[in-house]
Formats: structure tokens, C-alpha cells, sequence
């Protein structure tokens, strides 16, 4: 069994974990997720923790089921009790971005508005150019924030477009600069 399986996982204060059928309930101060897990994962939950160990060692995807598991796990935790979030920049002359409601309109550069609808969960903070995508699920989050750039994705040559707070862009040399070689 690997170390990660043979440590109890602690479920932080104000986070409750349940089990009702097939799903396990993960309820906090963030919101409230709803996971499967796989049906070669035994999840024991006592004492402000949660142990989870395999049923069947035998299984060829076993034991990557179980280190997978307990990511999941862990990420769901985190989520409910601290939340996951993504800042994107936006990067140019005239592109523009505002919230409406539940979703975001950028203007791109396009004859038309883009319009991308929040997932349930997922909220949307916009200041001037940079846009922050916070929820409880981190899937979600990061599926949306890449939907997001991938609207307008940085070009090469000037960095204008879409990217996340922090990306490095790598540039490339203009005409001018090569031909001056």
C-alpha cells in the first residue's frame, strides 16, 4: 500500500462528509459537492477523519485508483472549506471584459460579443482587464478558466490575448528584427 493510503485524511471544522448511496456528500462553507468514487475504494469515515484503503489488491489499475481517490478527496475538502480560484489578464487595445448577471461578455477584436455562461458553482469577479474565476470544484474552475483563454489565446509577437496572471509568454522576433540580422 502507498504512504498516501496509510495516512487518515482529516476533514477540516465545518466540513461534513456523508455517505448516501453510491455518493458521498461533501458539505461546507463554500458549497456542496457530490462524488462517486470507484467501487475498489473503501472509504471509512470516524473521528474527524477518513481512511480510504483498497478492497481488492489484486486489480491490475488498483493502486492508481487509490492515489487518484485520494486526490479527489482531498480537493474536494480543500473546495468546500477554502475554495479554488484563477485570475486571467486580458491584454490589448479595445479588448474589454464585463460581467453580466451569471456570465461574462468579453469583447475580443470579433464583429460580435462573446458571451460564456458561468457553470453551476463557478462565480466570476472581473476588475479592469483581469478576470478571477472562483468555485468550489476545481475542475470546474480550471475547465472554464481554459475555455475562457482559449477565446482569444496570447499571440507570439506582442503577448496581446487572453492569459492567466503569471504565464510567461514566450516572444517571438518581428520581421524587423530578423531582417536587421
Amino acid at each position: 500500500m502507498s504512504r498516501l493510503g496509510k495516512k487518515p485524511i482529516i476533514i477540516p471544522q465545518g466540513v461534513s462528509v456523508v455517505k448516501t448511496g453510491d455518493f458521498y456528500i461533501f458539505k461546507g462553507p463554500k458549497g456542496e459537492l457530490k462524488k462517486s468514487f470507484s467501487s475498489s475504494i473503501n472509504i471509512e469515515l470516524r473521528d474527524g477523519a477518513a481512511q480510504l484503503s483498497l478492497k481488492n489488491q489484486t486489480l491490475k489499475n488498483s493502486k492508481a485508483m487509490l492515489g487518484t481517490s485520494i486526490a479527489l478527496f482531498k480537493n474536494y475538502l480543500k473546495g468546500v472549506s477554502e475554495g479554488f480560484w484563477k485570475k486571467l489578464e486580458l491584454e490589448g487595445v479595445g479588448y474589454k471584459v464585463q460581467a453580466d448577471g451569471n456570465s461574462l461578455v468579453l469583447a475580443l477584436g470579433f464583429t460580435h460579443p462573446v458571451k460564456i455562461p458561468a457553470p453551476e458553482g463557478v462565480t466570476f469577479k472581473v476588475e479592469k482587464n483581469q478576470i478571477t474565476v472562483s468555485g468550489p470544484d476545481k475542475e470546474s474552475v480550471g475547465q472554464i478558466a481554459a475555455e475562457i483563454r482559449a477565446k482569444k489565446p496570447p499571440e507570439p509577437y506582442k503577448g496581446k490575448g487572453i492569459h492567466y496572471t503569471g504565464e510567461i509568454i514566450r516572444r517571438k522576433a518581428g520581421k524587423k528584427a530578423v531582417a536587421a540580422a
